[in-house]
C-alpha cells in the first residue's frame, strides 16, 4: 500500500482549490520544505527568508492545475524545482541591481554539496551550466536538480525519476564531469 496516498490526495485537493486541504498539506510538509528551503536559499541572499521561499514555492505549485502528484518524493521534486526558479529569479533581480560588482565564481564542489553560492552571478553561472546540461542529457540535469536543489539522496532521486539507483549514480557522475568542465 502506498503510504503517501493520504498526502497525495490532500495535495490534489489543495491544488484543486480546497483551502482546508491546503492548510493540512502545509502542516504535514512544512518542516520538510523548510529544511529544503534553508539549504537552497543561500543563493537568494538575505533578501529572501527560508519561510518566504517555502511560501513562494507553495504559491508557485498551488496553481499547477492538472499536475498529478504521485508521492511525497515527487512533491519534493516539484517543490525543489519551484524553489530553484524562485532563487534564480531573485539572483537575476539582484544581478540587475548590482550590474557586476564583486563577482565570485561558483565552484562545482560548492554547488554539488548543496551549498548554493551567495553571489547572484555565480548562481546564474551555475544555472546556465545546468541548462546546457539539460540540452545534452535531460535526466542527468534532473538528477542534479533533485540532489542539489531537492537535497534528495540517491534512492529518493531514483524514486522521483523512476530509474534505478545505479542510473542515478551514473547520471550524477556524468553531470559532475560535465558541470566541472563548464564551470572551470
Amino acid at each position: 500500500m502506498n503510504e503517501d496516498a493520504p498526502l497525495t490526495g490532500l495535495i490534489q485537493a489543495a491544488m484543486g482549490g480546497d483551502r482546508e486541504a491546503g492548510d493540512e498539506v502545509m502542516r504535514l510538509v512544512y518542516d520538510e520544505l523548510k529544511r529544503l528551503a534553508h539549504g537552497i536559499r543561500r543563493g537568494a541572499g538575505e533578501t529572501l527568508s527560508t519561510e518566504a521561499l517555502v511560501h513562494e514555492a507553495w504559491l508557485k505549485l498551488a496553481p499547477a492545475q492538472g499536475v498529478s502528484i504521485e508521492s511525497r518524493v515527487h512533491f519534493r521534486h516539484l517543490a525543489a524545482r519551484a524553489m530553484r526558479q524562485i532563487v534564480l529569479d531573485e539572483a537575476r533581480s539582484r544581478y540587475a541591481q548590482k550590474r557586476g560588482g564583486d563577482v565570485r565564481p561558483v565552484t562545482l564542489d560548492e554547488a554539488l554539496d548543496g551549498e548554493m553560492p551567495s553571489d547572484p552571478v555565480a548562481v546564474l553561472t551555475f544555472d546556465g551550466a545546468l541548462e546546457e546540461l539539460q540540452t545534452v542529457d535531460a535526466r542527468a540535469a534532473q538528477v542534479v536538480e533533485c540532489r542539489v536543489f531537492g537535497g534528495m539522496e540517491v534512492g529518493e532521486t531514483a524514486q522521483a525519476l523512476e530509474v534505478s539507483t545505479a542510473t542515478v549514480k551514473r547520471d550524477f557522475r556524468f553531470a559532475r564531469a560535465f558541470l566541472a568542465e563548464r564551470l572551470s
